[in-house]
């Protein structure tokens, strides 16, 4: 396997819990989770696994500034400025979406790590991004782009290794249930579980993309990182797991799908959700369970990818 510059900087391995109250309550399956919530930069998360290796391309790139784009609250963004204030970067963020009145959770922590906000709408989110890419180049501020969500094939190595390091820790399940929407954190579990021997199934749970979709995306940026790794490893749709049966609701939209999975999680667990990604994807495991799909005499691990800040924004405050 290809060595692949990575920088260090997340706190891992992020711990496995078992949630037995969680089990009782739902009389499913055993349950456990692992807390990528607990990855440290910046009140943690996916992406910064996927930050480790993405930072080291753009050093090896010499670059000075990075600039990536997400929603008003992107967890992505809040990271990727965190990051690049931790390795003494400029960070440039495209945000798309209405600006709010009041900056809040995710927002407040993007200016508090000092990234530059560009403001677009969603279907003119490429365009400004690629407008800020080149007038920070004629600038001479040296910008590497970071791709929406992290999710391009360096990014989906953070979860290739993630793969390996929950092999290493020795608990054998029968599911891992995630979100899943850019790709990148599923199609490096893609790979890892082929490359580090996990002989369970993997599912997503797609916050807001269409099954087909999804599902070509993860097996193209899985077979793109097995080629990074110099490793023969081709996949199809068929390797990749997708339920998109509870993203009908749209982006950011809490429902009482969203509600219900965020306020047992909390009150049997002592564990946060947040209400876009992981509320969504821990309420479609908890249907899942009601409806027979995992049986009593399975264990099923419930990745939590983060995002918790988000239960501060605005929007939520009287939802919840």
């Amino acid at each position: 396997m290809k060595n692949i510059p990575r920088l260090r900087f997340a706190h891992l391995p992020t711990p496995i819990e078992e949630m037995p109250r969680l089990s009782t309550a739902l009389d499913g399956p055993r349950l456990f989770i692992k807390r990528d919530d607990q990855t440290g930069l910046a009140f943690g998360g996916n992406k910064t696994r996927k930050l480790e290796f993405l930072l080291a391309e753009a050093e090896a790139h010499k670059a000075r500034t990075i600039i990536t784009a997400g929603a008003v609250r992107s967890n992505h963004c809040r990271q990727t400025a965190a990051a690049a204030a931790r390795f003494g970067m400029d960070c440039i963020l495209v945000l798309y979406g209405e600006k709010p009145g009041q900056k809040s959770a995710n927002l407040m922590l993007d200016e508090l790590f000092g990234a530059e906000i560009v403001w677009t709408d969603r279907d003119h989110r490429d365009e400004a991004l690629n407008l800020a890419f080149t007038k920070a180049e004629a600038e001479g501020r040296h910008p590497y782009l970071a791709p929406y969500g992290g999710s391009s094939p360096t990014g989906a190595l953070g979860y290739v290794f993630a793969m390996e390091e929950f092999v290493q820790q020795g608990l054998l399940v029968d599911w891992i249930v995630f979100s899943s929407s850019s790709g990148g954190t599923q199609s490096g579990m893609v790979l890892g579980a082929k490359l580090f021997g996990y002989k369970g199934k993997l599912m997503g749970i797609s916050i807001d993309e269409p099954q087909a979709i999804l599902q070509d995306r993860c097996a193209r940026l899985a077979s793109e990182s097995a080629v990074k790794l110099e490793e023969r490893a081709v996949f199809t749709s068929r390797d990749v797991i997708v339920n998109s049966e509870y993203c009908s609701a749209g982006y950011g939209v809490l429902t009482d799908l969203e509600r219900e999975a965020i306020r047992l999680f909390a009150k049997t667990e002592g564990i946060l959700l947040d209400p876009v990604y992981t509320g969504r994807a821990a309420g479609g495991m908890i249907d899942l369970v009601r409806k027979g799909f995992f049986t009593r005499n399975q264990t099923v691990l419930f990745w939590h990818t983060g995002g918790t800040t988000a239960l501060f924004a605005d929007q939520y405050q009287n939802q919840l």
